[in-house]
């Protein structure tokens, strides 16, 4: 059925060596929009230069740019690793115009900064000094956000995306009511991003009888169980560092509590049981 929704646009802004953080934000984005759109009357469109400027005359490329797409878009993606990008005669780069100028017309920005770890040789050493004055202008300006490698990056955008469409006066001012009487956003849940393991321990964690996830450090490495199955292989470190970083994940977003003394018995939350419907592993 068709409806009636707020789209906001989301700019997309980074230099060129964080192309896998660009990839991971649009991915985001649509599976934000496929869990959330519908309920919840908004969608969120991602932009980026790339896409979505065309050929122009009469001003600085990034002035255009500015014109075209910027001046449209209600929030800003910011990631950088290692590079600050090119210099536009206005600004450092023209990733930190697009920053810049976002901020002067008062709508939100969401910046991240990399902590991989980078081969010295990769590096130039004028663009991450250039990088490190301009982090330090922002850090003194709001609150930054730090990620070391790409899951890292997932899961925390994820999380704050959220935290940001609930949270942001200028969101909440042009968001749409849902129209759905008591069905408010308050009370829809927030999925964040899970491994297939941790999706498949929590959907058959829920039909344990007790709600129960056994966690048992053994000399032969991790016992994983819930609802009768055991999910890590014998003599398989790997499979055992997999399993158990699933049971992280799904502690560390609070849809599993320690209901023991010692971290081997979990019981499934109330969040637990409400994403669990909404996962498909």
């Amino acid at each position: 059925m068709p409806y009636n929704a707020t789209v906001f646009k989301i700019m997309i802004a980074s230099p060129r060596d964080v192309a896998g953080e660009r990839t991971v934000i649009r991915e985001v984005l649509a599976e934000w929009n496929a869990i959330h759109s519908d309920t919840r009357r908004v969608v969120l469109l991602p932009v980026a230069s790339e896409t979505h400027s065309s050929p122009g005359m009469g001003d600085r490329p990034q002035a255009i740019i500015n014109k075209q797409i910027l001046k449209d878009c209600d929030l800003l993606i910011g990631v950088f690793w290692t590079r600050i990008g090119t210099a536009t005669g206005e600004y450092a780069s023209g990733t930190v115009e697009e920053i810049e100028e976002h901020i002067k017309a008062d709508k939100p920005v969401m910046l991240y900064f990399s902590a991989a770890p980078v081969h010295p040789d990769s590096v130039d050493p004028k663009q991450y000094e250039a990088l490190k004055n301009f982090k330090e202008s922002c850090r003194s300006r709001g609150l930054l956000e730090s990620y070391v490698d790409i899951n890292d990056f997932k899961s925390k955008f994820y999380r704050q995306l959220q935290l940001k469409l609930k949270q942001e006066p200028y969101i909440l001012k042009h968001s749409a009511p849902t129209g759905d009487g008591d069905a408010t956003e308050s009370s829809i849940p927030d999925v964040p991003i899970l491994s297939r393991e941790a999706q498949t321990l929590l959907k058959e964690a829920t039909h344990d009888p007790n709600g129960r996830l056994l966690r048992i450090l053994s000399l032969e490495g991790p016992v994983i169980q819930t609802n009768g199955k055991g999910f890590v292989e014998k003599n398989n470190p790997r499979s055992g560092a997999i399993w158990e970083g699933a049971v992280e994940e799904l502690e560390a977003a609070r849809l599993i509590a320690d209901r023991g003394y010692k971290r081997e018995v979990f019981g499934i939350t109330r969040e637990g049981y409400e994403v669990a419907e909404l996962v498909n592993p």
